[in-house]
């Protein structure tokens, strides 16, 4: 993007994103967001804008609680009154939603599964069928388990054929990154940085053997959908805008702002800025080519329900559109930043 545009993109969010002027001049709405974990870079447009006052801008008074994972930040939002709106790896949510939690997305910002395997840079493993015979540790119970056979069909192989080892996720990445493991089954934006510090690493993802769903994105209730939508629509709107700022060239003032917001975390900033950056190829699918970021599309949607259905974590025959509204990000807001 060239300067004089990433210039216009600044001054258009620093004047309230062109929400119109009632929004901006009437008493802030409250809005609790429910977090998918503790402060890292895909958290960076919500502390991005908190710093900057654009939600406030945007008429909105924004509350932002840290998580646990994903799982529990679908079924607290989903389950309860004490959040509007929560920002998890969507694939949960169609998990939860099949179940009978009225979830819907939003907003899709990582549009390609995060999940996949991180390996030695430079080494042998470049896809699954180098696998054979290799320790390899995953957790049992996470969002990856249930696509390894998968995964590794796509390389000839089974588990029979590697020494697959699930360990504490908490103790995942020490194990990998002291060499006690010649792989490990994760989510790459969020430990490669980290594992890359002390074992230079590459992340091999899902999603490029056919294993496609959305990962990390905002979703709400139906009842908050109805009661409080002009107030989601505005959050998930600002959001996105800030998720484009962001990759047109602001990815330290992101760092900068969640080091700011979560003073207490003593977060590494070198660690903020490589998971900024592993995010960004997973925001583009082969489906969304020229849409703004975050928008959902409904050829992705029904990726994740052959994915999710091909390994039994949602029922046959669900329609894709039943897990998105598709009208959140807000065409007046978007449309700026092309």
């Amino acid at each position: 993007m060239s300067p004089l545009k990433t210039l216009a993109t600044a001054a258009f969010l620093s004047v309230g994103l062109a929400l119109s002027g009632s929004a901006v001049a009437q008493s802030l709405e409250k809005l609790k967001v429910r977090l998918d974990w503790t402060p890292w870079g895909v958290q960076a447009p919500f502390h991005l804008a908190q710093q900057k006052g654009w939600f406030k801008q945007a008429g909105l008074d924004v509350s932002l609680d840290d998580g646990n994972g994903s799982v529990t930040t679908v079924q607290l939002v989903g389950s309860s009154d004490d959040y509007d709106l929560g920002h998890a790896a969507l694939a949960s949510m169609m998990i939860a939603r099949d179940k009978g939690l009225p979830v819907k997305a939003v907003a899709v910002f990582a549009r390609l599964s995060d999940v996949g395997l991180l390996v030695p840079q430079g080494g042998a493993i470049k896809g699954p069928k180098d696998l054979k015979g290799k320790k390899i540790v995953y957790t049992a119970g996470s969002l990856e388990a249930p696509f390894i056979d998968a995964f590794l069909a796509a390389g000839g192989l089974k588990k029979s054929d590697l020494d697959l080892v699930s360990v504490d996720a908490a103790g995942k990445a020490a194990t990998y990154a002291s060499g006690r493991a010649d792989a490990a089954f994760s989510t790459i934006p969020f430990f490669l940085p980290v594992v890359s510090q002390t074992r230079p690493s590459d992340g091999i993802k899902f999603s490029d053997y056919g294993l496609n769903m959305p990962s990390f994105g905002l979703f709400a209730t139906e009842q908050k959908l109805k009661s409080k939508g002009d107030a989601i629509a505005r959050f998930a709107s600002v959001s996105s805008a800030a998720w484009q700022y962001i990759y047109d060239g602001h990815q330290d003032e992101a760092v900068e702002a969640i080091v700011s917001q979560r003073p207490q975390a003593k977060l590494d900033k070198k660690v903020l800025r490589g998971q900024i950056d592993a995010l960004k190829p997973h925001f583009t699918s082969a489906n969304s080519a020229g849409r703004p970021i975050g928008v959902p599309v409904q050829a992705d949607w029904a990726d994740a329900v052959k994915t999710l259905t091909s390994v039994s974590l949602i029922k046959p025959g669900a329609d894709p559109k039943q897990y998105y509204e598709p009208d959140f990000i807000r065409a007046d807001i978007t449309s700026k930043l092309k």
